[in-house]
């Protein structure tokens, strides 16, 4: 599949590598993918995300996705149905912060270790790059861009696509912003 990756979405990637490396993350999540295309300035992708969730808002994206991942990687959604079960995840997170540290439930802790020196993809990462390329044959595009991975990002549910959805950034809102023509 990497092979009908477009450079664009290779550098998306390799740079969700290099944020999952920067973390300590064993495995390489959708949140990197997302925060490394993020990163990107001269992609139909980064356009679209730049019209849509301004670079003043980034640190807001970023603190809602360091947010769920004190929560141990739990949408608000999820959240709100425990807590309809009578299940206080705030209270929760707190205890445990309060006996092991700040992030304890984040996982991928630096000192956890692999057996091998090679990240891999999350299984929800595997999905988001799966449904690209699903996404770039319903376009009837030949190539998966980094915009087919934006796509995705807002397709798979979970925190991402909830962190996305609140900043605007949907499916609907995407396409849209990819057929506006391009001002220059």
């Amino acid at each position: 599949m990497f092979e009908r990756f477009t450079q664009a979405a290779r550098a998306v990637v390799k740079g969700a590598f290099e944020h999952a490396e920067r973390t300590g993350a064993a495995t390489v999540s959708e949140e990197h993918l997302l925060l490394a295309l993020l990163d990107r300035e001269d992609t139909r992708a980064a356009a679209a995300l730049r019209g849509l969730c301004p670079p003043e808002r980034r640190p807001a994206v970023a603190a809602a996705l360091a947010d769920a991942r004190r929560r141990a990687g739990l949408s608000r959604a999820d959240a709100e149905a425990l807590e309809g079960l009578g299940i206080d995840v705030g209270a929760i997170v707190a205890r445990v912060e309060e006996a092991h540290g700040r992030g304890a439930l984040a996982g991928d802790r630096r000192d956890a270790g692999w057996w091998s020196g090679r990240r891999s993809f999350s299984r929800e990462a595997k999905t988001v790059l799966e449904k690209s390329l699903r996404i770039a044959l319903a376009r009837k595009d030949r190539e998966i861009g980094d915009e087919h991975v934006l796509l995705a990002l807002t397709t798979t549910g979970g925190v991402v696509a909830e962190v996305l959805a609140d900043h605007g950034v949907t499916y609907t809102s995407v396409e849209a912003a990819l057929s506006a023509p391009v001002a220059r």
